[in-house]
């Protein structure tokens, strides 16, 4: 490739906050899906995740869908995304990273992929990283308009109460809301960009832990919520803590201890699999064959974690200890506190220019 900006890239990041920022800022929607930057120079294609592992392989129609655009030379900073009947799905996502050919073929066809464009990084011989970002941003919606429209290009809006709108899908296809400055650089590998998630919580039983194999503390607290026909599913775990209050909790948990016959999960967790369960806030599988490493206990306590992503009623990360709750019970804690509004990909796809 010989284009002014080449891979590998680190793509610019976010700081975390809580509220939007105001002033001369645009909001755009922030995408579950992959990171993706993607470079053209004529038929040559190049797709990189965040930490610069190529990604064409897995995404053909992707490659397709830039070699269509009538712009022969480009660089883009953008998101993988996959949508399905019930709206995004990041589990079809995940399995599309598949070492078979045949099936990355095949997947493709079944549940194709879409790159929704946010930022132009290079165009032509041009390189764009020191223009501010509302240039890059009229660039790029002028570059895309003539492109096809399975290339999307991400809403953006000076309004704070239409980012507030998004904001509140947050956990339906939609991660928060990306705040950036109007006149920000791209500076790769930077967190310059700002990143508003709203903290979500979730009241759980404590149904088991794990411990480290080389010392007597514990190493992840097992949370489980009610399903809809009754059983208890493992939705996931808590694993930061210190040192002290892991101690601390193994004496805690370790007194309501019980054998694992009569325990909701005597019969094992997560037997179906499942795409996410390899994750490592996701319920991990154990069956009776396999060797016991958890201690089942009680299930009694209700513990209100935060956390970030579910999917099919599973965590994608690790929840955040908040505190004990010793005033709810148990079979309260149900899937449904998880519910949240949902989102249409179709009517969030436009190809409007900055509202």
């Amino acid at each position: 490739m010989t284009l002014p900006v080449e891979p590998p890239l680190e793509p610019m990041l976010g700081r975390r906050a809580d509220a939007l920022p105001t002033g001369d800022i645009l909001y755009e929607p922030k995408w579950d899906g992959f990171r993706c930057l993607a470079f053209r120079d004529g038929d040559e294609i190049d797709l990189r995740s965040r930490h610069g592992r190529p990604l064409a392989r897995y995404f053909p129609e992707v490659v397709a869908t830039m070699r269509a655009v009538p712009e022969p030379r480009f660089a883009l900073d953008g998101e993988i995304i996959v949508t399905s009947e019930p709206g995004f799905d990041f589990e079809a996502l995940l399995a599309r990273v598949h070492p078979a050919a045949s099936r990355v073929e095949r997947l493709s066809r079944e549940t194709p992929a879409t790159f929704v464009a946010f930022d132009l990084l290079a165009e032509g011989d041009a390189n764009l990283l020191d223009r501010p970002f509302d240039e890059r941003r009229a660039a790029l919606e002028r570059m895309l308009s003539q492109a096809d429209a399975s290339l999307g290009l991400t809403p953006a809006t000076r309004d704070p109460a239409e980012a507030e709108r998004w904001l509140a899908l947050d956990g339906a296809g939609i991660d928060g809301v990306m705040a950036k400055r109007a006149d920000l650089r791209y500076r790769p590998g930077g967190r310059d960009m700002v990143k508003v998630k709203r903290e979500r919580t979730a009241d759980c039983v404590a149904a088991g832990f794990r411990v480290y194999a080389d010392r007597p503390l514990l190493s992840s607290l097992m949370l489980g919520l009610y399903d809809y026909d009754g059983a208890l599913r493992h939705f996931g775990v808590v694993q930061a803590f210190t040192n002290k209050r892991r101690a601390e909790l193994i004496q805690e948990l370790s007194a309501l201890a019980v054998p694992l016959a009569g325990h909701p999960w005597e019969h094992g967790i997560l037997m179906g699999g499942g795409t996410t369960g390899r994750l490592a806030g996701a319920a991990g599988r154990w069956s009776p064959e396999m060797a016991l490493d958890w201690v089942p206990v009680a299930p009694v306590r209700v513990v209100e974690v935060a956390y970030d992503q579910v999917d099919s009623g599973r965590l994608r990360h690790p929840a955040r200890f908040r505190r004990w709750r010793p005033d709810r019970e148990p079979r309260s804690c149900t899937l449904e506190q998880l519910t949240v509004a949902s989102a249409d990909p179709e009517s969030l796809l436009g190809r409007a220019r900055v509202g």
